[in-house]
């Protein structure tokens, strides 16, 4: 017999205990009742909200500390990490021992606040122009791995979210009348899905399958996700909707930003010359551009129609605005169906290519159509010119990175007296041929180089076809096919010979000993020493190794630039 509805019993701060001993949960109508004081989350909804604006408090004075105070050390992005996965624990875990039982849902209405909440967060950190770039001076492909990261924060936040919820339904086996009274969970499902799919496709395989089908089913996903959590957030927690409209419009104001950069940069026609190289590797050279000014390292969004309408491909810079008469020379290694038909459209043409010094007589294999650009964006945070001695080490079309420093630096170094002593570049190549990929290039720095007073060598170290494994992925934003040195602590099999490639340049066969490398140059260096690496994981690593070792007796900079988007 129904014997009316048990009353809730205040426990403090507006809470009232709900005491499961006080229903009959055998009795559908006391079940339903006790159903729905469990989820008379009002109170809980308030307070989560409250947390969720601590998170954003400690999120803005992080940012302004930051851009305001400091640099990350070498070990910034594990510390960060950290630190962030730490708050928003905290976040979730303070202050939030709900007696009765409410005590599940108390923790799962804040875990579902906390991950709405990062949702903003998310696309700060994804946008190409994005205010927390502006406020900290890092580009957004900087910012990446923090994007990543917070979206695995919010996928942890909601796993605690669902976990929650049905933790609190299932100690009292009301689990299957929450799920076909309440559309909260069927669309919480969804959303959570969703959410799961953005995290594992963001991992490395999945990013590797293709540029341009990963960004497609990204969005895809994300304009989904929206949808979802829309459709699940209550009618007792509409507030959360401000942090779904805030991404919305971010997001909507990079697209408006973006497009009209997209206009003006591509407002004057640009023809793109493509010519095949060895190591199936298309140069490309686009005339035209109204974009006159970037920085070393900076890269494009590089659109070419006659390939694949609405398809993009992330290309770093290799030219700087005062060398190839203005023009953007890229080096991108055949991979994708975009890259792919590149280099077998540049194969089958012949075309005149534009050479480092502007001259047009030189004749080579290729095609010409029209391009779009987007971009640039990011480049290079330290200033090399500013360090007694520059390292630079290069793998395979890594030399793209590193190439723009070296440009870079001998056009300053004609103009102006610089701090820098000493330049050393490391290329590592699959064969030797591939050292005339830039061959007049790297000529004409050095020449500039040595007439400034500044010692400048060439090491090429040609690792030969088994060295040729490394599963590291690459897309055309800074290289190929890694060359897998697995271990770059080998030394060279023989001793170094001129090149008969590039006149400054001596070759040796084998692997570039970067533990004796880094040492030697830290040793001789009368100041600081700045190291620059674009290459396979195998080779980053070895370098990054090296210098973590090194800098306990000389102060080192480093910068790692890895293959990938």
């Amino acid at each position: 017999m129904d014997m009316g509805t048990p009353m809730p019993m205040p426990v403090g701060s507006g809470l009232m205990l709900v005491d499961p001993s006080q229903f009959d949960l055998t009795n559908d109508t006391q079940a339903a009742d006790f159903l729905g004081q469990m989820l008379d989350d009002s109170i809980l909804q308030f307070d989560a909200q409250n947390y969720s604006r601590y998170f954003w408090y400690g999120i803005v004075g992080f940012i302004g500390v930051a851009a305001s105070w400091f640099q990350l050390p070498p070990l910034g992005t594990l510390i960060l990490l950290g630190g962030y996965f730490g708050f928003i624990l905290a976040l979730e875990y303070s202050n939030n021992d709900v007696p009765g039982a409410q005590y599940w849902t108390s923790l799962g209405v804040r875990a579902g606040w906390l991950a709405v909440a990062q949702v903003p967060l998310l696309i700060l950190l994804a946008g190409k122009n994005n205010l927390i770039g502006l406020a900290t001076g890092l580009s957004y492909e900087r910012l990446n791995i923090l994007h990543r990261w917070s979206s695995r924060g919010t996928l942890l936040m909601a796993v605690l979210h669902v976990g929650y919820q049905n933790a609190g339904w299932n100690q009292y086996g009301i689990s299957s009348l929450e799920w076909s009274t309440d559309t909260c969970p069927p669309t919480g499902m969804g959303a959570f899905a969703l959410l799961l799919w953005l995290n594992v496709s963001t991992l490395a395989p999945f990013r590797n399958f293709g540029y341009e089908f990963f960004v497609f089913q990204h969005l895809l996903t994300f304009f989904g996700f929206i949808i979802a959590i829309m459709l699940h957030l209550p009618s007792t927690a509409l507030e959360t909707r401000t942090y779904i409209w805030i991404p919305i419009g971010l997001y909507l104001f990079d697209r408006l930003v973006r497009t009209a950069l997209l206009g003006w940069n591509n407002s004057r026609r640009m023809s793109t010359t493509v010519v095949p190289i060895d190591g199936e590797v298309t140069k490309i050279c686009v005339s035209g551009s109204r974009v006159r000014k970037w920085g070393p390292g900076s890269f494009v969004l590089l659109s070419i129609p006659h390939y694949g309408i609405g398809q993009s491909h992330p290309a770093t810079i290799a030219s700087t605005p005062e060398s190839h008469s203005g023009d953007l020379v890229f080096l991108l290694k055949a991979r994708n169906s975009f890259t792919k038909k590149l280099l077998s459209s540049a194969s089958a043409s012949d075309f005149t290519l534009v050479t480092s010094s502007g001259d047009k007589n030189a004749h080579a294999k290729g095609e010409s159509h029209r391009a779009f650009i987007d971009g640039p964006y990011g480049g290079t945070q330290g200033d090399f010119a500013a360090f007694d001695t520059v390292l630079l080490v290069a793998g395979s079309t890594g030399i793209t990175y590193v190439l723009s420093i070296l440009l870079d630096l001998a056009t300053r170094a004609s103009k102006q007296k610089l701090p820098l002593r000493r330049l050393e570049l490391v290329w590592a190549v699959k064969r030797s041929l591939q050292s005339t990929w830039f061959s007049e290039e790297i000529e004409g720095a050095f020449t500039s180089l040595q007439a400034a007073g500044i010692e400048a060598n060439l090491r090429i170290f040609v690792t030969g076809n088994d060295a040729f494994r490394d599963s590291a992925h690459s897309s055309g934003l800074s290289g190929d096919d890694g060359i897998n040195l697995p271990e770059y602590t080998q030394e060279p099999r023989q001793e170094a010979q001129k090149s008969a490639e590039i006149s400054c340049a001596t070759v040796v066969t084998g692997r570039p000993a970067m533990k004796a490398i880094v040492p030697d140059l830290a040793l001789q260096a009368q100041g600081e020493l700045g190291v620059a690496v674009c290459g396979p994981l195998g080779l980053s690593t070895a370098v990054r190794n090296t210098v973590a070792v090194s800098m306990v007796k000389r102060p080192i900079y480093l910068h790692v630039e890895g293959f990938g988007w």
